[in-house]
């Protein structure tokens, strides 16, 4: 603002680019006249926020800030920390076991799956937030996602250490 204020007082022929700073500081006879926010006529309000539409590039998409790689990752983990304990109680084999007995293909198989089923809705412009209902919130699924992963990583470490199953 005293920026603003300062390069006005400099040049007063020079209006600033900014709506929410326009008629809220007047020059007149070299003396600088500010209104208070209090003061403010409606129509000097600042402008209301504007919200950019969502990039539906692929690229845009899978950008490591974007909203596809943490969910997607945070869905897959959640399939498989699941599939690991039910296949484990199931059969008695722990998760190097299941991926050696032919789990691999079935592993590559429901990522691929889950990752396009996941990139699809992101593609034409839907977010995760428009769908957030009632307690099946997109933070609650970002916060079981990162527990699946945790989840996961401590189920292998645990039979590593443990040498067999866990169950």
């Amino acid at each position: 603002m005293w920026c603003l204020v300062a390069l006005h007082v400099y040049n007063p022929n020079w209006l600033p680019p900014l709506p929410a700073y326009q008629g809220m500081c007047h020059v007149s006879a070299g003396r600088v006249t500010c209104v208070s926010g209090a003061r403010r006529r409606s129509n000097l309000q600042p402008p209301k926020r504007r919200y950019s539409n969502v990039s539906t590039g692929f690229f845009d998409a899978l950008s490591f800030g974007g909203p596809g790689p943490e969910r997607i990752n945070g869905r897959l983990a959640m399939l498989g920390f699941v599939s690991a304990i039910a296949v484990e109680l199931a059969s008695g084999a722990d998760v190097a076991d299941q991926l050696a007995n032919g789990g691999l293909l079935w592993f590559a198989g429901s990522a691929a799956l889950f990752s396009v089923a996941s990139l699809v809705p992101l593609l034409k412009g839907v977010t995760a937030q428009s769908k957030s209902d009632g307690v099946m919130t997109s933070e609650a699924e970002m916060l079981n996602g990162r527990f699946a992963m945790l989840g996961l990583v401590a189920l292998v470490f645990t039979e590593y250490l443990k040498g067999g199953p866990l169950v």
